[in-house]
């Protein structure tokens, strides 16, 4: 009887590795059969816009460049972290 506990757990532990591998063997076709076609049919689509916006991102750059107006952000992009933030602290 006192052998009993540890073959059931054992059981037990083969019964849910092989849920697991069963399960696991579900995702993974799902992913190949559903989610990588997926991915090829838009990814194309994906690169062709952040292609578009990085050719405006160059010619903002050419244009400021050639005005003498020297770096700065695009409209829309994230302010610059400010390279000197003591400046306006009174110097001991």
């Amino acid at each position: 009887m006192a052998n009993d506990g540890p073959n059931r757990w054992e059981q037990q532990m083969r019964e849910v590795a092989a849920r697991v591998e069963e399960e696991l063997r579900r995702v993974v076709s799902t992913i190949n059969d559903e989610v990588v076609p997926e991915i090829r049919i838009n990814g194309s689509r994906a690169l062709r816009v952040a292609a578009a916006e990085l050719q405006k991102l160059a010619q903002y750059i050419d244009d400021h460049r050639a005005s003498g107006q020297g770096p700065s952000s695009p409209p829309g992009a994230p302010n610059a972290p400010d390279p000197n933030p003591d400046k306006d602290k009174p110097q001991p």
